[in-house]
């Protein structure tokens, strides 16, 4: 009788079956939906007032859409603004407040828990030209949604801690 599988199928499956073996598959978490703030588990500080009350996110293998709604200045109608970032940190122009540029980049951890997006926004004020860098770390846990940022800006550093729930 003659044996399905001769030496030399073998002898390529033992190195691809090691290989496979210390080769981690990413399963990153899915962003996707409607989520809308939770104040009262967010850690907001004094700069949270322009924190985005709901996100509507698009997430693909390839890209994510980041629709936010923020509340509008000095009491006015709700600002809603949308942009759609590759992974693969490649830099993206939008239109920010006020007809503000912004440039955000989105990339992976190299594990794929965490997505983090890097923004700089240029604005011009009192004839003076100003830039606001931002850094927001995305995580999911227990069906919320954590986005960290940290903010620099000509008024100082700040992070914020919003919570949004679907």
């Amino acid at each position: 009788m003659k044996k399905p599988f001769g030496k030399t199928f073998y002898s390529l499956l033992i190195p691809v079956v090691f290989l496979l073996s210390f080769t981690k598959i990413t399963d990153r978490p899915n962003f996707s939906g409607d989520w809308k703030l939770d104040e009262s588990k967010s850690e907001l500080g004094d700069f949270g007032g322009r924190v985005a009350r709901s996100l509507k996110v698009e997430q693909k293998d390839n890209a994510i859409t980041i629709t936010r709604t923020t509340p509008g200045f000095n009491g006015g109608d709700p600002v809603t603004s949308s942009v759609t970032l590759s992974y693969d940190g490649k830099v993206t122009d939008s239109e920010g407040f006020g007809g503000s540029k912004r440039k955000s980049t989105a990339k992976w951890s190299d594990d794929g828990s965490t997505l983090t997006v890097d923004n700089t926004i240029t604005f011009e004020r009192d004839g003076q030209t100003n830039e606001i860098k931002s850094t927001e770390t995305w995580t999911t846990k227990d069906g919320l949604l954590s986005v960290v940022t940290h903010t620099n800006s000509p008024r100082g550093e700040s992070t914020t801690k919003a919570i949004y729930t679907h």
